[in-house]
């Protein structure tokens, strides 16, 4: 079995498995949206669909990437595009660095026999698109029939590996060829440390139109790796467990730089949805509580769960008084002390 299999496999089972979710807050605990008694609507009114680059989704909510790179993770991306077919949501699947290394991996990656209307999204790490250059970037996306890429930031878990990446110059500029000359959108997108403001700006400067903030107070990938490794890799993990910016916070920096966002990082409910569409996320992205459903119940508890958020969401929105998701933005809202001071940070200039 190859370094990067085994690596995904125990990757899948840590996060079934054990304790990796971050002890810290996202901080959409401290959005509170006010109650609206007189709604004045109908439920059928109730709109939850939004426009994500240029498709429509029946429910502002993306399953997120979590696997690929080995025969076994097929079936579990099956049940997740199964899902997201039937309920009107988009999907990514995980890193395709195994499949970039060995290209007999990509079933493992493709579902688009099961999921043919999805929006869907390839995903490659940057240093593996600086390495790799476009036109190959280009033909992870095609292979898998994908309609956008997902460059990914890991820095925090590749310094924890042993095994792990360690050299991060020129990301900045493999992000801008790859937004020039990619066939497909791009997302740039944080794996659990979230976005600051100068970042989001120098993004935004080179032409990165959207991104996944996947902010701090979800699933910790320092945290993954702590429990697995190396005695060092083991100490390290547990050190930087909890570091990065909480979601929330991520999703305000991203709004004041003019970047649109994808809110993943600790969603966890309806509620953490709502709460991130009033700040201004265009969607909202989940993972480990759909891999979990899937771990406990197949692919029917992973449609049940899809099933339930959605219809959640729009509940959330009735009780808000708002028809479609566009008017969330303008739902009286009372942010925390703890997030009004994150959002107080001033740029630091890079």
């Amino acid at each position: 079995m190859s370094e990067v299999r085994e690596r995904k496999l125990a990757h899948l089972e840590l996060c079934i498995e054990r304790d990796v979710e971050s002890q810290r807050s996202t901080l959409f605990s401290e959005v509170q949206l006010l109650h609206e008694a007189l709604p004045e609507l109908a439920w059928h009114e109730v709109d939850a669909s939004v426009e994500l680059l240029g498709r429509r989704l029946q429910a502002p909510i993306v399953i997120t990437g979590m696997t690929g790179g080995a025969p076994e993770a097929r079936a579990v991306n099956l049940a997740l595009a199964t899902a997201a077919q039937k309920v009107g949501l988009a999907i990514g699947v995980g890193s395709q660095r195994a499949m970039l290394q060995d290209p007999s991996l990509a079933d493992s990656y493709r579902m688009r026999d099961a999921a043919p209307d999805v929006l869907l999204f390839a995903n490659l790490g940057a240093v593996q698109a600086r390495e790799a250059g476009p036109e190959r970037v280009a033909a992870l996306a095609r292979a898998i029939g994908a309609d956008a890429l997902c460059i990914h930031l890991n820095t925090a878990q590749e310094l924890v590996q042993d095994e792990g990446d360690r050299d991060f110059r020129g990301l900045l500029a493999t992000i801008a060829t790859l937004v020039e000359e990619l066939p497909v959108p791009l997302i740039v997108k944080e794996t659990g440390c979230g976005f600051g403001p100068a970042t989001l700006t120098r993004l935004r400067a080179i032409g990165v139109a959207l991104v996944d903030v996947a902010g701090a107070g979800g699933t910790t990938w320092t945290g993954v790796e702590a429990l697995r490794g190396s005695a060092r890799q083991r100490a390290l993990g547990e050190t930087l467990r909890e570091w990065g910016i909480p979601t929330a916070a991520s999703l305000l920096f991203a709004e004041r730089a003019g970047v649109a966002a994808i809110a993943s990082g600790g969603i966890r409910s309806a509620l953490d949805v709502v709460r991130a569409l009033a700040l201004g996320a265009r969607a909202a992205g989940l993972a480990l509580p759909f891999l979990r459903a899937y771990a406990s119940g197949g692919a029917p508890a992973v449609l049940e769960s899809a099933e339930r958020l959605a219809e959640s969401v729009r509940a959330v929105m009735a009780l808000t008084g708002t028809r479609r998701v566009e008017d969330l933005r303008r739902v009286p809202r009372v942010l925390g002390p703890e997030l009004a001071r994150w959002a107080a940070l001033e740029e630091v200039p890079s």
